[in-house]
């Protein structure tokens, strides 16, 4: 049983996996267009997500197999012959709860060591893409635009890395617009940021008052690219990416009142969020194991117990937004962790929910 249901919860985690990667890489796409990103530079940056994508989905594939699997031994028949040796409920738990408990380790590794180092590395990243001019972004025949006010058009590069025919368009002032154009030219780094020098050209500028074009003609010129870009600015960091040492030493007065409450629910959100995987397998037990054979199906426990996984996950949700309104609020995201995983227990120990009806004398006949 062990083996049938880890291979089916690997099949089922690959699956789920793939689907997130494709629907979530869509929206890097934009990236391979119109910033030249190389296929390989595209599929490393999408696959620093696939340990927040793994965290999520296990236990969700772990509850699918569970309940997969149970269920057809239940309609097979194999729980009713197990049960009649003699085995418990514990003793018939016992594969799903091991398999549980190494996704939950699991689940801790990814939350406090893996992801942060994936995100962090998937943010450096996505930052050096889109604001580092380098010839990755920096392509032939189209206009490539950098932040909101300068956009240059190369028509072709030289073998040794020149730049040829060279027109920029400067709109970092408004209301002083400038149009440059070039021969050739080369993509210049240094302390203060890139520049781009161009050779044997002319500088164009409208002056809006009088109507009238300047027009300068130079054997050399320089543009400086750093405050179009931003790359001089530092990257504002994500409490995602923090590691677990910052997450516990954070102080409201380094990050502000809103990030110092994001910060700290992340931190005990990689510490709640790995009891789901035993918490979902604890649901899907719960509701198939005690059950007696049934010719018609399980199909209304299923439900149930999809039912119950589904409001486990709206109700993590649900704390951890209350937790980053308010950090006083923080106890129940362990809470909401640990109520599917108690409540199953007390299940799987022949235990049920009853409430005491008050009994009415009725009156005796005369």
């Amino acid at each position: 049983m062990l083996r049938q249901l880890a291979v089916g919860m690997l099949f089922v985690s690959a699956a789920l996996v793939c689907v997130m990667w494709l629907t979530q890489s869509l929206r890097f796409v934009e990236m391979i267009v119109s910033k030249g990103l190389s296929v390989l530079g595209f599929l490393k940056l999408t696959s620093l997500l696939m340990p927040g994508f793994l965290v999520i989905i296990m236990p969700i594939s772990l509850f699918a197999v569970v309940l997969f699997t149970y269920n057809k031994l239940n309609a097979d028949r194999e729980l009713v012959v197990m049960r009649a040796v003699g085995l418990s409920h514990w003793a018939l738990a016992r594969p799903a709860l091991i398999l549980a408990t190494a996704s939950t380790i699991m689940g801790f590794a990814l939350s406090l060591w893996i992801i942060p180092r994936t995100m962090a590395a998937f943010h450096e990243m996505q930052w050096n893409i889109r604001n580092d001019i380098s010839g990755v972004l920096l392509q032939e025949g189209v206009f490539n635009r950098f932040g909101d006010g300068v956009m240059i058009y190369v028509r072709s590069r030289s073998p040794d890395g020149e730049l040829l025919g060279l027109l920029v368009h400067d709109r970092r002032n408004p209301e002083k617009p400038i149009t440059l154009m070039a021969e050739r030219g080369a993509l210049v780094y240094t302390s203060t940021g890139p520049r781009v020098l161009m050779v044997n050209g002319n500088r164009q500028q409208l002056d809006r008052n009088s109507g009238k074009l300047s027009l300068l003609y130079f054997d050399s010129y320089t543009v400086d690219f750093a405050t179009a870009t931003g790359s001089n600015q530092p990257r504002a960091r994500d409490a995602r990416e923090m590691p677990l040492s910052e997450l516990l030493h954070a102080s409201e007065a380094q990050l502000g009142p809103s990030e110092y409450r994001k910060a700290k629910v992340e931190l005990h959100q990689r510490f709640s969020s790995p009891f789901y995987n035993l918490g979902f397998a604890f649901i899907a037990l719960a509701s198939l194991v005690p059950a007696s054979f049934n010719r018609r199906g399980q199909a209304g426990r299923i439900l149930t117990a999809v039912a119950l996984m589904v409001g486990a996950q709206a109700l993590a949700l649900g704390t951890s937004n209350l937790s980053t309104a308010n950090l006083a609020f923080t106890p129940t995201m362990y809470i909401s962790a640990l109520l599917p995983s108690c409540a199953g227990a007390w299940m799987l120990a022949g235990k049920t929910f009853r409430f005491r009806r008050r009994s009415v004398a009725l009156p005796t006949p005369a």
